[in-house]
């Protein structure tokens, strides 16, 4: 790999996971690398930690015997931030707090060439807040990257409100230079993925306090059927969910309270018991040695109705149609009714998720989205205290019949992956209207950062323009706190559309 020229090494303060990351990042792309510490040797205990890492890179191939010599060899500890003074970048991954890396940045503005590049990895600072302490922060700008460095492809490429175009685009080519996949943001709370993943976890921890359904089930539904690569639970408890909650309240602060990104009381409730996730033994989950995962509700096994009748083309889940007649069901259409639903023999309705809840008509069942009805293994169905039995029990069966496991959760509006994903584009719409970034590089950021199966605006364009928009205004009707009214860039997307389509 051919790495961009710089005027000096690569010098990284701080010698954590990602500190230590970013080094061999560095590293492998070709650059002489410093590495210091406050703490006595440990720029020196790192620096043999990262070499053990180039060692497991050669047993795995990915490295050979000589590229490994050469980078060790390019690899030196530094004793004091003077040993710096002939860098290139410096890059700052020390503890999150504003005032330490505003000291440190101060001293090394002193140290380094003029044309030194100063970046933070910092995850919850602002950029331009740590910038201001500096005499020039035109030359600062945020590189964050995702844990573990090496190995995930995403770097956030954050412009302070005082950083030169130059610079960002120097840390943006950098980035690429070394073999990641660099987005461009403003500095904007939690930048990209921190921002807009929020609902991910908001979502299905809201669904869990209303007590429609338990964590694995909702975990089950959000992979099965959303095709996320995890649930919203077990995400939270591999990450840590004092790391988690302490992201969530450092983006509700900085939005001055916006309640759109509201933490989550039972998470709070998680955090104060000590119950951190896997790193604890305990989370949403035991990891215990005794600890048994739970398993998802699922419903027993029922008989399949002989028939539906199609009133329209069901929207986003019209793939539907084309897997009921597969199945051997029959499809009868109605013409004449241009609604979006399924009427089943014993005259129930079964509806696509919408934000409405079936306790507001006489006799529904809801059904969840999906990321690929062919391909989903779950499927979750939500019903009232007035919805007959019967009709459930086509619903569940009419799934089964189509290869689902179904998982009936409590009457909450747009049950579990739809409320989830609406939101998802919401915010990703607010953020490109309010310039953080563009909508090619949100997508980019939401699928490597975060494994999404889809970026948010990939979503948009396959349920259709208006959807996301529809169904937060049927749950901001059901709410109306604010979580979830829908933005006003949302609403212009949407309004948009219906113009263009001739709607007066």
């Amino acid at each position: 790999m051919t790495a961009l020229d710089l005027a000096g090494p690569v010098a990284v303060v701080g010698t954590g996971t990602m500190g230590q990351g970013i080094a061999q990042v560095a590293l492998v792309a070709g650059h002489p690398v410093r590495l210091y510490d406050t703490a006595p040797g440990r720029a020196r205990a790192a620096a043999e930690e990262i070499g053990a890492r180039l060692d497991r890179l050669v047993e795995k191939d990915r490295l050979t015997g000589a590229e490994r010599d050469a980078a060790r060899a390019r690899l030196r500890p530094a004793e004091s931030l003077s040993e710096l003074a002939d860098s290139g970048l410096v890059v700052e991954a020390v503890l999150e707090r504003l005032d330490v890396k505003q000291r440190l940045l101060r001293e090394l503005e002193d140290i380094v060439p003029d044309d030194c590049l100063l970046a933070t990895n910092t995850s919850s600072l602002s950029v331009t807040a740590i910038g201001g302490a500096l005499r020039n922060p035109g030359r600062f700008v945020g590189l964050h990257f995702f844990n573990p460095a090496p190995l995930l492809p995403l770097v956030e490429v954050v412009s302070g409100f005082a950083t030169d175009v130059t610079s960002a685009t120097r840390a943006y080519e950098l980035a690429r230079a070394w073999g990641k996949t660099p987005v461009a943001c403003a500095d904007t709370p939690g930048f990209i993925v921190n921002r807009i993943a929020r609902p991910f976890y908001a979502e299905a921890f809201a669904v869990y306090e209303a007590q429609a359904a338990d964590p694995a089930t909702i975990d089950a539904v959000l992979r099965e059927s959303g095709g996320f690569r995890m649930g919203a639970f077990e995400l939270t408890d591999l990450i840590g969910q004092d790391v988690n909650e302490s992201v969530t309240r450092s983006v509700w602060e900085a939005f001055f309270q916006d309640v759109r990104f509201t933490p989550s009381l039972a998470q709070r409730r998680l955090v104060e018991s000590g119950r951190h996730g896997r790193k604890t033994g305990h989370g949403w989950y035991d990891y215990g040695d005794r600890g048994e995962r739970p398993e998802p509700h699922t419903a027993e096994k029922v008989q399949p109705p002989a028939y539906v009748v199609a009133e329209g083309d069901l929207g986003p889940a019209s793939e539907l149609l084309a897997l009921i007649r597969e199945a051997g069901i029959q499809v009868r259409e109605d013409e004449e009714d241009h609604g979006t639903r399924l009427v089943l023999p014993g005259g129930g309705q079964l509806a696509l998720a919408d934000g409405q809840t079936a306790v507001e008509f006489r006799d529904v069942v809801y059904f969840d989205l999906a990321l690929d009805y062919r391909r989903a293994t779950r499927i979750a169905l939500s019903h009232s205290q007035d919805t007959q039995t019967q009709t459930l029990a086509e619903a569940t069966g009419l799934f089964q019949a189509l290869g689902k496991d179904v998982s009936v959760i409590g009457d909450v509006p747009g049950l579990i992956v739809a409320r989830t994903v609406a939101r998802i584009i919401d915010l990703a719409h607010d953020a490109v209207a309010k310039g953080v970034a563009t909508e090619e590089d949100i997508d980019t950021a939401m699928r490597q950062g975060v494994s999404y199966p889809l970026g948010p605006f990939e979503w948009s364009r396959r349920l259709g323009r208006s959807w996301a928009y529809d169904v937060l205004d049927d749950l901001h009707m059901r709410d109306p706190s604010g979580r979830y009214a829908p933005s006003l860039a949302l609403y212009r997307h949407a309004y948009a559309s219906e113009k263009r389509e001739g709607t007066p």
